[in-house]
């Protein structure tokens, strides 16, 4: 029955509105929870990106000259239409990435609901009047969409993780092609029915499948691509920028090595529950992720008690069987090696294993990437846990003796994309919100980003927001108009 659901995605592009059979090379898609394939995608070749962007680039003409009402009501269909599949949407995304049912679903629905803010967002693109410095003339700012975009995806959030840049591109007056990632790629085609079934014009969105080292890149290097909109690792993010032929439009959302703060003031019991659901959510193969934890030294010992008690409470399933699973499997063998990689570098260095460790027991997990949420404690910034991006179930744990202290350890990375802290005294949580360079500071609370306010990070965690009104202008050109009229002149 699953099989079936993805099965008439096989192989399948979709450009110019409608699916077409690829004839590029085969690539296997696996089911990460049974390492068994699922499916397989076809690597666009050079002609069929052409395509895409041919197709773009024709429908761009009509659609960034559509009236934004009649975009608006596009979206809002498309995001109907996704919420009333989201049970289906969320088994092809389950299969293919790991994660459980349940959260699956919430991620499907989130992308509806993206659908709807960018629905809403717009009919409220508002230019200015600048006045100007004599009588008889008027300055008049307007916003254009910017053309065709690429959007280049990773597999952690196979969905929301389109739908920012989708819908926020479809508001705009944009076209787009996607690039999904290889782990991923039938939740994006599923995605792509539901445009064709919300009328949304042919060539408005294409999806291409394949490596991103390839059709990924031809994208950033096509001159009839304007707008590159990526979410991945820093390094590639790099790359992108660096091997941009021409000017070109980035919207980058990198990596990140997020930290939590517990001063002693804090609410314990709320700081264990967000220090776990954050730290270990989707197997903490989410950007925003906690990475490392600073904790005050008088209720450090009691932290690391109740955090590894509830870590260690956590359930972990094949998200197809147990869809209210706590945690699924890992989506492939690199993430899952690389956190193995950094939990044996801090037990090499003097770490202190609390919760987790290895794999859970059971024929359940014998043939998935699954591993338990772990946490090591007496962590120093000599180990990889607290230094890079584990992008998997393993936290990081450390005392502080004073804020100062714990300011300068939270802040002592190249990236600054989210921040937690968790305190009840009023000095601290103003002195640390001003303090934390990162993008997003969340306080007493593990939800950095929400939907209608703008999230993008400093340093190495990129440039360009998503999310709010913000994200919406990253997908415009400003335009100034200065007319003489000759009133009063």
């Amino acid at each position: 029955m699953s099989e079936a659901i993805v099965s008439r995605f096989n192989g399948a592009l979709f450009i110019a509105g409608r699916f077409v059979e690829g004839s590029g090379a085969r690539m296997s898609v696996k089911n990460p929870a049974r390492d068994q394939v699922i499916g397989e995608i076809a690597g666009a070749t050079p002609d069929e990106i052409e395509q895409a962007v041919a197709a773009a680039r024709k429908a761009f003409r009509s659609w960034s000259r559509v009236p934004a009402k009649v975009r608006a009501q596009a979206l809002h269909k498309l995001g109907d239409l996704i919420a009333a599949d989201a049970g289906r949407m969320a088994e092809i995304m389950t299969m293919e990435q790991g994660k459980p049912l349940n959260e699956a679903k919430g991620e499907i629905l989130k992308l509806a609901e993206a659908c709807h803010f960018y629905g809403e967002e717009a009919v409220r693109i508002l230019g200015e009047i600048v006045p100007n410095d004599q009588n008889g003339f008027q300055s008049q700012v307007v916003r254009e969409p910017i053309g065709v975009v690429g959007a280049i995806t990773p597999w952690n959030y196979p969905a929301e993780l389109i739908g920012w840049k989708l819908c926020a591109s479809l508001a705009a007056g944009c076209a787009i092609i996607i690039k999904p990632a290889e782990l991923t790629p039938f939740t994006a085609l599923a995605i792509a029915e539901k445009v064709a079934e919300a009328g949304i014009a042919a060539g408005v969105v294409n999806v291409l499948t394949g490596k991103g080292s390839i059709v990924g890149q031809a994208l950033v290097e096509h001159p009839g691509v304007d707008k590159i909109a990526f979410t991945g690792s820093s390094a590639v993010g790099l790359q992108i920028q660096r091997s941009c032929p021409s000017i070109k439009r980035l919207s980058l959302e990198l990596g990140g090595n997020c930290p939590l703060i517990i001063t002693a003031s804090a609410d314990l019991d709320a700081a264990v529950k967000g220090a776990t659901r954050r730290s270990f959510r989707n197997m903490g193969q989410i950007c925003i992720a906690i990475n490392r934890i600073y904790v005050a030294r008088p209720i450090y010992e009691v932290f690391l008690e109740n955090f590894a008690k509830a870590t260690d409470a956590l359930s972990v399933g094949d998200g197809l069987l147990r869809p209210d699973a706590d945690v699924g499997s890992m989506a492939s063998a690199e993430p899952l090696a690389k956190m193995r990689e950094h939990l044996a570098d801090a037990l090499d260095k003097g770490a202190r294993l609390v919760a987790g460790g290895g794999a859970p027991k059971g024929e359940e997990f014998a043939s998935g990437f699954f591993f338990r949420p772990t946490i090591v404690a007496d962590c120093t910034h000599a180990m990889k846990v607290m230094t890079e991006e584990t992008f998997g179930p393993l936290v990081g744990v450390a005392p502080f003796d004073d804020l100062a202290e714990a300011v300068s350890l939270a802040n002592d990375t190249p990236y600054g994309l989210a921040s937690y802290v968790y305190a009840r005294d009023v000095q601290e949580i103003y002195r640390l919100s001003a303090d934390l360079d990162f993008g997003n500071v969340a306080i007493n609370n593990v939800d950095a980003g929400i939907m209608n306010a703008p999230y993008g990070g400093r340093k190495q965690s990129g440039i360009g927001y998503e999310h709010g009104r913000e994200g919406l202008l990253e997908y415009f050109n400003l335009k100034h108009v200065r007319l003489y009229h000759g009133v009063g002149a």
